[in-house]
């Protein structure tokens, strides 16, 4: 038994539910309806969480992501680059995120199971493995999938919080 190995596979797998959640009866107008002009809409952010997810695992993983992979980029159909991930676009690129929600389920299903297979082979000491010494301090894999998980619960929230004002508007 590995407790951080449980803790990372509950994390992300409260992920992956709130994300089949959030989905939920949704269709592609109530994930392109913003509350502002420039305000992030659904699609985007459950788009953004994954592409997040998926990156960052297959990088520490040394595998690829399933957004290519699994053909996930050409069934979208976004007009962005293959490598895209959602970190600094601009408000009309937020506006074209239009996908089906078939997709983007499919697609949390292929980066829950890449996510829960990287994981799943995973020792506590591992966790401790130095991903990145571009920062002071460096950034271990525990610290890197941490991360993931925090910035993925945020951006649920936020999916979760313009669900429930779309729908009440």
């Amino acid at each position: 038994m590995s407790a951080g190995r449980d803790l990372l596979t509950d994390a992300f797998g409260r992920i992956h539910d709130g994300v089949a959640a959030v989905l939920d009866g949704a269709d592609r107008t109530d994930l392109t309806r913003r509350v502002a002009d420039d305000a992030n809409t659904i699609g985007w952010l459950v788009w953004h969480l994954l592409r997040v997810q998926d990156s960052h695992v297959a990088d520490v993983a040394a595998t690829d992501e399933v957004w290519t992979s699994g053909g996930f980029f050409k069934r979208s159909q976004l007009p962005f680059d293959a490598a895209a991930t959602g970190h600094g676009q601009s408000s009309a690129e937020v506006a074209a995120t239009d996908v089906d929600p078939a997709v983007l389920l499919d697609y949390s299903a292929a980066v829950h199971a890449a996510t829960t297979a990287f994981v799943d082979r995973l020792a506590d000491a591992d966790l401790d493995r130095v991903v990145d010494d571009s920062w002071d301090p460096p950034v271990t894999l525990g610290a890197r999938l941490v991360s993931v998980v925090e910035d993925d619960l945020k951006h649920l929230g936020q999916a979760e919080l313009l669900a429930g004002l779309l729908a009440h508007a």
